[in-house]
């Protein structure tokens, strides 16, 4: 066994399960490749597999074919199929080398050799294999990254970076979550030097993977690293002065890691946002509620707190919540909002028990005076706290339609 080689002690789950034991049996000197391996070493959950093979595509899929599997060519030009075995699915790739990259596309050819495939990755963390009978195959020392938090481009940064820039943001994605002390050096300075790349990237891949930093248990580390390096400003440069201490405190307080959450608590107010990194409807509401700061104060009363829900009802409950996490965190204090934070939970939100008809069934006339009508009962609903019933609401509507 080669230096690069080393058996692991147990097999990782993720190995025997049926679906990865049955393509690895199916493609000859096929392995478990990226993220699978790296999580599988450091323990944590592993989500999703992906398998490469020293097959040309055309083979991988006969012989997946052959031995039962459902196919789906979900990337052929790049030589990657999804084989599903028992409902659940696999990505199997071809082993390649780059012919040409343009930055963010790559023209890729075949190969049989797992260290040039290795070597066309990102990271050292995410270029180990794992074959069938638990030997790791490491060619650029990503087990001793790991181990020590090191997040390090395969070979030379610049290059890496050169073949495709969303690298550059990918690099803090891994930093955030496994990353340990200092980062690599060597990958700043080429970070640095390559932001002008990103202008290269569509919107939507950035929005991608800014979400996913935010995502992570504890982004803040990566987000002053982005900030220091002038990749913030770059990625987002609508947040003049990024808050990255408020960001600080939400993670303090226990809050969710949600994206649109920590986006606001970065951002305060920053118009031209969500049109830009082409937010869908509801992300766009998200966060045009947060940012205008749409919360109730946590000395409010629960009547208070019912007519901030009423008033809110179209806002969804998780967003609600995250208003409330918000305000803590710019209060820089405790978390003085829990007790709303419970009642969000614990109790449905107040719905205006009166509907048109209603109105019309109690013989008031269409038309405009009918909708200055509801909006009247409405707010003696609202004013009594939410509380009043169909019938209560439905007797005050009488009784405004009494008075001359």
């Amino acid at each position: 066994m080669s230096a690069t080689e080393q058996r692991l002690a147990a097999l990782p789950g993720f190995l025997t399960a049926p679906a990865t034991a049955k393509v690895l049996a199916a493609l000859p000197g096929s392995r478990a490749v990226g993220g699978a391996v790296r999580d599988a070493l450091v323990g944590l959950p592993v989500a999703d597999v992906d398998v490469a093979a020293p097959l040309p595509p055309e083979e991988i899929i006969a012989r997946l074919s052959d031995a039962g599997c459902k196919v789906f060519e979900t990337g052929l030009a790049h030589g990657t199929v999804t084989a599903v075995w028992e409902h659940q699915p696999i990505e199997v790739t071809a082993l390649r080398r780059d012919v040409l990259t343009d930055g963010r596309h790559a023209e890729v050819a075949w190969t049989t050799d797992w260290r040039e495939d290795a070597a066309r990755r990102d990271f050292t963390i995410n270029a180990m294999s794992l074959g069938a009978d638990g030997v790791l195959h490491d060619y650029f020392g990503g087990r001793t990254d790991l181990a020590q938090g090191l997040v390090r481009f395969v070979g030379d940064p610049a290059t890496r970076l050169a073949e495709d820039y969303l690298r550059l943001l990918r690099f803090f994605r891994f930093h955030a979550r496994y990353g340990k002390g200092a980062p690599d050096a060597a990958a700043l300075q080429a970070i640095r030097a390559a932001i002008p790349g990103l202008e290269r990237l569509s919107v939507e891949r950035i929005w991608m993977e800014i979400k996913r930093i935010l995502m992570v248990a504890e982004p803040v580390p990566a987000l002053r690293l982005m900030a220091e390096l002038g990749v913030l400003t770059a990625i987002l440069p609508e947040i003049a002065a990024p808050d990255i201490e408020c960001v600080a405190r939400l993670v303090a307080l226990g809050a969710p890691a949600e994206p649109l959450l920590c986006l606001a608590a970065l951002g305060g107010a920053a118009p031209g946002l969500a049109a830009r990194l082409k937010f869908s409807l509801a992300e766009a509401r998200s966060l045009r509620f947060l940012q205008e700061s749409a919360k109730p104060d946590a000395g409010i009363d629960a009547a208070a707190f019912r007519r901030w829900r009423a008033q809110h009802a179209a806002v969804a409950l998780e967003t609600q919540e995250a208003a409330l996490w918000l305000t803590d965190a710019r209060d820089g204090a405790a978390p003085l909002r829990a007790a709303l934070r419970a009642t969000l939970h614990a109790e449905a939100a107040p719905v205006f028990p009166l509907q048109g008809r209603d109105f019309l069934a109690a013989g008031a006339s269409p038309g405009p005076a009918l909708g200055a009508l509801l909006a009247r009962v409405e707010a003696f609903w609202m004013g009594g706290g939410c509380v009043a019933d169909h019938t209560a609401c439905l007797a005050e509507a009488k009784r405004l339609m009494a008075l001359p």
